[in-house]
């Protein structure tokens, strides 16, 4: 009888060995995945903010050419500022719909900027300009940095969902609090195929 409840103790103790082996080696991995994630949406803050950062100093170029542009040149301000003034947390990670308005007042800085660029097109000197020409391509290369960074974060955001919601991880997430992480998605215009008419 006593040899009996010394296998079934060890038998209990080693399943319960087991499952904390489990439960850390999946609540660890969860750790470093979310982690994946905060750092890629690091580097999408961080290109944004370069973006941000350029647009006083192209305002400021283009004023000095197009002093008339001033409805255009404030639309660019008044996006920035949008931008500067919302509060970005870490729940905005989580929530898809968070993640839409800060998604939203971007389109609207690329929307003025793109404007911006139609006005510039009417002030050849302006485009000669050699400080205007740096920071055009400055901006253009944000842009191109801005997209890579926010398909990162898609991918690291991808990666940590999958392991979540997989078993036994699901469990051990739920446990702990680990929440899906929200994706960026395209914008609303983007999926209207422009019309080309000659």
């Amino acid at each position: 009888m006593k040899k009996a409840l010394f296998i079934t103790l060890g038998l209990i103790v080693i399943i319960v060995l087991l499952g904390a082996l489990v439960f850390g080696g999946v609540y660890n991995n969860l750790v470093t995945k979310e982690e994946g994630v905060t750092s890629a949406w690091s580097q999408v803050e961080n290109v944004y903010q370069r973006r941000s950062d350029l647009v006083p100093n192209l305002v400021a170029t283009v004023k000095g050419y197009a002093t008339h542009e001033k409805e255009t040149l404030q639309n660019v301000i008044e996006a920035r500022s949008k931008i500067s003034k919302m509060n970005i947390t870490p729940e905005l990670l989580n929530s898809p719909d968070a993640l839409a308005k800060f998604q939203e007042a971007q389109t609207q800085l690329t929307s003025a900027l793109s404007r911006l660029m139609v006005v510039v097109e009417r002030y050849p000197e302006l485009k000669a300009s050699e400080n205007f020409l740096m920071l055009q391509t400055q901006l253009e290369g944000t842009e191109n940095r801005i997209t890579v960074e926010r398909q990162r974060f898609n991918e690291a955001a991808q990666d940590f969902n999958t392991f979540r919601r997989r078993f036994p991880n699901v469990v051990v997430a739920g446990a702990m609090g680990f929440k899906n992480k929200a994706y960026f998605e395209a914008a609303q215009d983007a999926k209207t195929v422009p019309q080309v008419k000659f």
